[in-house]
């Protein structure tokens, strides 16, 4: 009679092309949420729901690595131990959706409606989970390795937790439904107000970000309904995870393109020569000229003008303005054009002005470098923000 380990040493180690990019979804899965995780402020509470996801995702990938290499026979109390987070990738997603776009934060009233299917799962699963290795290692060769032979297991086994477990691929793309709809009526709701962005910007705004996530979902959703239509059990799990790799690495592109590391002005060594001392000029006395003066209503301001207007250099003035503002010189500048842009649009008295002549009054040399400063520092082009304001008005 074959022994409990003499199956399981039967179960072969699988490592192929699948596998190792499933690795690579986890390893970056795991970091990406680290950092989103660690390094979000208390008060970015989308993204630290985002982190969360993330992680999520990558704990139940790290469970279909296992199974899917064979590995799980090292670890077979865990086989199915993420089953419940499952019902969790779509609620967060939403969440997400919900706190970036209404800016609103989320109760725990609120939140645990949300949690509430996966702790219900979660408790119907109790029974499983404390079944011995070899109800567990049963389960996997049933769905990865059906040749291989069966453990014998005691007959007074009670498994009434199958009721449940057997309809989780239906609870879970029932969820995937709610929660697609429901952050599709939000992201409607917002598509008439959403941000714009520059086209010559690799920079996304969180209109953009929220339904290109949404996008992803609903492309997982897909996947996963082909995937139950075509497996019975759990051994096309891998088609998922591999989706799930490239989701990781296209979210990992987006927000390293977002990044300052890229920025010019970030780097340190540009003006590791400046010859003047850090308290020899300081932003407030860089406002006071800019406001006093205002410079910036000038065409031809520049950076090395202000500089030599302030008997500085180039390189010193901006890392100024970068490190106090978080702004680049042409962003400071366009900063004051765009806030007085704003108030002549609504101004009775340049209502003779067009647009473009509006731009040119307040220094910008065209009609084009006006649209893209104002869609960049505005988030909406000068036609819609008065039609916003008509709007607000009016009501």
């Amino acid at each position: 009679m074959e022994t409990v380990q003499s199956i399981i040493d039967q179960i072969p180690i699988r490592h192929n092309a699948v596998s190792y990019f499933i690795f690579m979804g986890i390893f970056v899965g795991f970091l990406l949420s680290s950092v989103i995780l660690f390094r979000t402020s208390k008060k970015g509470t989308a993204f630290k729901i985002f982190g969360w996801s993330l992680l999520i995702q990558t704990l139940i990938a790290t469970d279909v690595f296992l199974c899917y290499t064979g590995l799980i026979k090292y670890a077979p109390h865990l086989n199915d131990s993420t089953e419940p987070l499952v019902l969790l990738l779509a609620p967060s997603i939403y969440l997400f959706v919900y706190t970036l776009l209404e800016r609103k934060s989320i109760s725990f009233n609120k939140l645990y409606i949300h949690l509430l299917p996966a702790i219900l799962y979660f408790i119907s699963q109790i029974q499983y989970y404390l079944q011995p290795i070899s109800i567990k290692i049963n389960a996997y060769l049933g769905a990865y390795f059906p040749n291989i032979k069966r453990i014998s297991v005691p007959d007074n086994i009670d498994y009434t937790y199958l009721i449940v477990k057997d309809e989780l691929r239906w609870f879970i793309l029932f969820s995937f439904v709610i929660y697609i709809l429901l952050s599709l009526r939000i992201i409607w709701r917002h598509a008439s107000t959403r941000n714009i962005s520059n086209a010559e910007n690799l920079r996304l705004n969180k209109y953009n970000f929220s339904r290109n996530t949404l996008l992803l979902l609903l492309g997982a959703f897909v996947l996963i309904f082909v995937v139950f239509l075509n497996f019975e059990d759990d051994a096309g799990d891998h088609y998922i995870f591999i989706f799930h790799t490239l989701i990781v690495t296209i979210t990992s592109f987006v927000l390293l393109s977002e990044s300052r590391f890229f920025e010019h002005s970030w780097l340190a060594d540009k003006y590791e020569t400046t010859r003047f001392k850090p308290d020899s000029i300081s932003m407030q006395q860089i406002k006071d000229f800019v406001e006093h003066e205002q410079f910036y209503l000038s065409e031809s301001a520049s950076l090395k003008n202000l500089a030599t207007s302030l008997g500085s250099t180039s390189n010193y003035i901006s890392q100024i303005i970068n490190t106090s503002m978080g702004l680049n010189f042409n962003d400071f500048i366009n900063s004051y054009r765009i806030d007085l842009s704003k108030k002549r649009l609504m101004d009775p008295n340049y209502q003779q002005l067009t647009i473009e002549g509006i731009g040119n009054s307040v220094g910008f040399k065209s009609r084009s470098s006006f649209y893209n400063a104002f869609k960049k520092h505005v988030k909406m082009s000068p036609k819609a923000f008065l039609a916003l304001q008509d709007r607000i008005v009016s009501e």
